[in-house]
């Protein structure tokens, strides 16, 4: 059976290597689906919930992961996924990103509004929000 390699990385670590069957990505225009033999593509990703389909020999079944933001280059059935915030929907702890966003919104109202450092702790709250609409 055809496979894609698939490399999916978050500026800390590297979140998933190996082969899937396909996967859907969630793009800035919309869901991409990427099975193989696609053509080269860059687009940027948007926030969401990209879904990679494991191999049957692998066990099959699905890895979803929730993105705010990054590229993905596709090509030569290898696809590169570069994301701003990723974290796989099974490691998700709702209690922590709860502490975490409160954290952030009492910082984040610690400057006046129109000073650019709310900008930082906004991007923080608006990823708790998206972790939290998927745990």
């Amino acid at each position: 059976m055809a496979s894609i390699f698939c490399q999916f990385v978050r500026p800390d670590k590297l979140l998933f290597q190996g082969d899937v069957a396909h996967l859907v990505l969630v793009t800035e225009a919309g869901e991409l689906g990427v099975w193989p033999a696609h053509a080269p593509e860059i687009c940027a990703l948007g926030d969401g919930v990209v879904r990679l389909q494991l191999l049957d020999e692998d066990g099959g079944g699905t890895v979803n992961i929730i993105v705010l933001g990054g590229y993905v280059e596709i090509g030569n059935d290898n696809v590169i996924v570069l994301a701003d915030h990723a974290r796989r929907s099974d490691d998700i702890e709702p209690d922590v990103v709860q502490e975490t966003k409160d954290a952030a919104i009492a910082k984040r109202d610690a400057y006046p509004p129109g000073d650019h450092r709310r900008a930082y702790y906004d991007e923080k709250i608006r990823w708790c929000d998206l972790l939290l609409s998927h745990a």
